[in-house]
């Protein structure tokens, strides 16, 4: 079984709401950081210009070694050939998504409930992001909390690798990291800060001190 988050801690992903600069400039210090893995994520940018800003992303993320995932847009991933794409419950069903990327690139679901969770693996998802584990203002459609028993749940019934991601912050992420979860994806507590390098930092040193 493959592992596309193997050397991975911290999963970075955008928001060109939250960032005090610009995404470019936080991708660049997440990757200074020693961050692996970046996720693309743009809901009102028009698709040419996604499509200008993605291939810049992969630049920076081929040049550091990082793996490089497009949320949601499959068609972004395919004109820039990005690594993989990110999908929600609602975007692309993942079956169509395959057929369209082919085997060798990495697909992730997101997914809610346990239910959700056992039905990506058998589909054949590379991991899931298990989501939101906590209240989170970051998506405005975001669901209620699943809560660290959704976590435990995951970590006994499924084979893949999962992402935990809504809400975690320095003052939760060390409850989050005790229930064996290796992945953690943090948005608002690192984009809403001056120094984005210092705050991946930071976050990645709690992760690799749990794994020890």
């Amino acid at each position: 079984m493959r592992n596309p988050l193997n050397e991975i801690d911290l999963y970075f992903i955008t928001d060109s709401k939250l960032t005090k600069k610009n995404i470019l400039e936080d991708i660049e210090a997440a990757l200074r950081a020693g961050v692996k893995i970046i996720q693309y994520r743009e809901k009102e940018k028009e698709t040419k210009y996604m499509i200008e800003e993605a291939a810049k992303i992969k630049k920076l993320c081929k040049e550091n070694s990082a793996l490089f995932l497009i949320n949601d847009r499959v068609d972004i991933c395919l004109a820039v050939d990005a690594d993989g794409v990110h999908l929600g419950q609602d975007d692309m069903p993942y079956l169509t998504a395959r057929t369209l990327l082919g085997n060798e690139k990495v697909i992730g679901l997101t997914t809610h409930n346990l239910e959700e969770a056992i039905q990506a693996e058998y589909l054949g998802a590379d991991y899931i992001g298990v989501s939101p584990i906590f209240e989170t203002k970051t998506k405005p459609n975001a669901r209620k909390p699943a809560g660290l028993k959704f976590l435990k749940d995951v970590k006994n019934k499924i084979r893949i690798p999962y992402v935990a991601v809504g809400g975690i912050n320095e003052s939760n992420i060390r409850d989050v990291l005790a229930t064996g979860t290796k992945y953690v994806a943090i948005v608002s507590a690192i984009l809403t800060k001056e120094n984005v390098e210092e705050e991946c930092k930071k976050f990645r040193k709690i992760i690799l001190e749990y794994r020890k």
